[in-house]
């Protein structure tokens, strides 16, 4: 038996709809810009030659329930409404036509932002990861598995602040669809059971403040409510 020199952190797990058992983490990737409204929001056009990824530490999880925190050293933290995909099957240079049944689940999120950072890192052409990597930034509820979900091809997907809406689509608008996303990641990565993948925000990305409400969710998948503490 092994003698850390202190204990190990605990393995990070999502609850999944209808079942006692949990899906633990592996690894958190994020594809960047793939709704083509977002990236003009953002000031740049879409490249629609090859998604592009950037990746959250498993210590990131929180689940969307109650509260989470508002982000230090920031004074610009955006929310980012998003599909998530679990895998739960290995996967390498996997085809599109093959990719779907890496899945495992889907779950709804947010992918939490220190905008703020982020824009002063694309100025001086440095890494994302502070703006990122964040704690309680990769917000996710329960998983679905992937029988009981209606379509991951066509779904609305929306959030509300304090009861007004802020972001509203359909997942068909997707620049990378997911199969295409889970082909092209397969490329570079090892796909691993695990695997987390938040496939992008849609338009109307904004600021949050202390207290605000949130309320997003993807039809067919889930539906979550968190306050900003």
């Amino acid at each position: 038996m092994s003698d850390y020199v202190f204990s190990p952190p605990a393995i990070q797990a999502i609850p999944i709809f209808g079942s006692d058992k949990l899906f633990p983490v592996n690894r958190i990737f994020c594809v960047g810009r793939n709704y083509e409204a977002h990236a003009k929001e953002m000031g740049v056009e879409v490249d629609r030659e090859a998604p592009f990824y950037f990746t959250k530490s498993v210590a990131s999880i929180s689940m969307a329930e109650g509260s989470i925190s508002y982000a230090k050293r920031t004074e610009n933290y955006h929310y980012e409404m998003e599909l998530v995909l679990a895998i739960g099957t290995a996967g390498l240079d996997v085809g599109i036509d093959q990719a779907e049944s890496l899945i495992f689940g889907c779950a709804a999120g947010l992918d939490m932002t220190r905008r703020d950072l982020q824009n002063n890192s694309k100025k001086q052409g440095r890494p994302w990861d502070t703006s990122k990597d964040v704690e309680e930034s990769a917000v996710i509820t329960p998983i679905r598995p992937i029988a009981e979900v209606p379509s991951f091809a066509r779904a609305r997907i929306y959030m509300s602040q304090n009861g007004e809406m802020k972001q509203e689509s359909d997942l068909e608008l997707m620049v990378w669809s997911v199969p295409e996303i889970i082909a092209d990641l397969s490329t570079l990565y090892h796909l691993q059971p695990g695997d987390l993948i938040y496939t992008g925000t849609p338009a109307g990305v904004g600021p949050v403040e202390r207290g605000d409400t949130l309320v997003g969710g993807v039809d067919g998948v889930a539906e979550f409510t968190v306050s900003i503490t």
